[in-house]
């Protein structure tokens, strides 16, 4: 029987210890719902174990293929360099497929409302209430266009209004986007942030969200997510899978 290629999570890494916890626990939750497959999480930065050391633990198990899984909501400049560079440092053995980054996509959009109803909105509540989508933030333009483009796509789903906003690197800054909401007149504002695990950005999200009426968790393990790295799995091995029934 062909052994399907391990799932590698390629997150950043930060110095906070909640970051590194939060992807473990959505590592967990992605087992859980594939237990026949193998996943493995590696770090670039800050945190073991590194991307680098379980491409040649797996080498060394004689693993052959390897689907590396970006942690990122962007096409920014670590899935556009950083990883590609590790990557190209891996054994020669193992033949490695990159997955696409997890945004955009409907499901971090459910991911994002079920968030804000475990802080306490109502579906009714949806008319009436400003968004502020709060992501890190990057220097690259064409992630900063997707955080944009995902604020139109949400505000067309029934929300009073939803605004982008950055916590590094561009504007508007979240506490911005609240003010700018709130002379709009919404009945109540709420920050979304479009980030995956707690760390020194999303913690200056939730300094920003001091006057909205809601501050929502970060997506984390949310279900949503989990299904979101399987599906991005599947579609980095579809060509392959083609290729065997060709």
């Amino acid at each position: 029987m062909h052994q399907r290629p391990v799932l590698l999570v390629i997150a950043h890494g930060s110095r906070d210890p909640r970051h590194a916890a939060t992807v473990h626990a959505l590592v967990r939750r992605v087992r859980s719902r594939r237990p026949g497959l193998r996943v493995e999480v590696g770090f670039l930065d800050f945190n073991i174990p590194s991307v680098q050391g379980v491409l040649e633990s797996l080498a060394a198990e004689g693993v052959q293929d390897v689907v590396a899984l970006p942690l990122l909501l962007t096409r920014a400049f670590h899935a556009k360099a950083d990883i590609p560079a590790v990557l190209a440092g891996a054994p020669p053995r193992l033949r490695i497929r990159q997955a696409e980054v997890l945004g955009p996509s409907p499901l971090l959009l459910s991911a994002l409302e079920r968030r804000l109803h475990e802080a306490g909105l109502r579906p009714a509540d949806k008319s009436s209430t400003g968004i502020v989508l709060a992501s890190a933030g990057s220097t690259d333009p064409e992630a900063i266009a997707v955080i944009a483009d995902i604020a139109r796509e949400w505000r067309d789903t029934g929300w009073r209004a939803v605004r982008p906003a950055f916590a590094s690197a561009a504007l508007p800054r979240t506490e911005d986007a609240v003010r700018e909401l709130r002379a709009l007149g919404c009945e109540r504002v709420a920050v979304a942030p479009y980030v995956l695990a707690p760390g020194f950005l999303p913690d200056r999200i939730a300094r920003g969200a001091a006057e909205a009426d809601v501050l929502a968790d970060v997506l984390g393990p949310a279900p949503e997510v989990a299904r979101l790295l399987l599906n991005r799995y599947d579609a980095a091995l579809a060509p392959r899978l083609a290729a065997v029934g060709a």
